[in-house]
């Protein structure tokens, strides 16, 4: 028996590293093929390690093509989508687990069959909304419906489910209103989710292309995903180039994963099990 459970342990170890490098490989890939030459790109064999080191990067961010300004908006669209996103699910949230009225697991049942609605069938009505709304061509036709999500709703009523209700009732007792509840007794409890949640949102939010590409026309307008493919387009098939533009586009969610993926693993474990 315990040699049966070592050499089940050494084949799951064994697939878990082929999995690993396929997983990683296109990452070495890109990373790799960044530095190079463009010549070298299509060598074979395919040398992880350059043979030339090129700082292809500095074509990327400091040539004709205006990189920064598709980080910027990036960076503007991302951060007040998922500020304004974490907000809207930690009240939503709170009102779907903490406070009890009529019908309320209905309407949060409801609520949650919006996640079933392709985001493809919205398009064309958002787009004649946003028209006549003046929004469309600006950030806030990506911000606004970035900024409410059934996920994140879901994923932290998980949570505050899970926290007893005498906390409410001992704070009301204590003469506390329910927004000093949620955000001084329940939000210190909540920080796995919110992380969670968080770092998903950035990811949506800093790769969104489908929406970019409808509701923007102004190059000065554009984020990182339309920047990409208009910086392929002018760059005529540089692959080295791209590869550096690339590398760069993937590296904030790439860098903000690494330092939350504790919470971010204990946050879908716990929001999965909870409820």
């Amino acid at each position: 028996m315990e040699q049966n459970r070592k050499v089940k342990k050494i084949i799951v170890t064994v697939l878990s590293f082929l999995i690993c490098a396929i997983v990683f490989f296109p990452i070495v890939y890109m990373i790799s093929n960044s530095f190079k030459v463009e010549l070298d790109i299509f060598k074979s064999p395919f040398h992880i390690i350059p043979e030339k080191f090129v700082n292809n990067y500095n074509s990327v961010w400091n040539g004709a093509y205006d990189f920064v300004r598709f980080y910027l908006n990036s960076l503007k669209v991302t951060a007040i989508s998922v500020c304004g996103l974490v907000i809207t699910s930690l009240l939503a949230a709170y009102g779907f687990s903490k406070i009890k009225y009529k019908g309320r697991d209905i309407l949060f049942l409801v609520y949650m069959a919006t996640l079933m609605i392709p985001t493809q069938l919205t398009m064309i009505p958002r787009f004649m909304i946003y028209k006549e709304l003046g929004i469309y061509n600006t950030h806030w036709a990506l911000i606004l419906p970035g900024m409410t999500t059934a996920f994140g709703t879901f994923l932290l009523r998980q949570f505050m489910i899970s926290i007893p209700y005498e906390m409410n009732e001992a704070a009301k007792i204590d003469g506390a209103g329910e927004l000093r509840i949620l955000f001084q007794i329940l939000l210190p409890l909540l920080k796995p989710g919110i992380i969670t949640l968080v770092l998903i949102s950035i990811v949506w939010s800093w790769n969104d292309y489908e929406n970019a590409m409808l509701f923007l026309t102004d190059k000065n307008l554009f984020t990182i995903p339309l920047g990409l493919i208009s910086f392929m387009d002018e760059t005529g098939k540089q692959y080295s180039l791209i590869m550096a533009a690339a590398v760069s586009a993937a590296l904030p969610p790439m860098i903000l994963f690494l330092f939350g993926q504790r919470y971010f693993v204990e946050g879908l474990a716990k929001g999965a099990v909870k409820g």
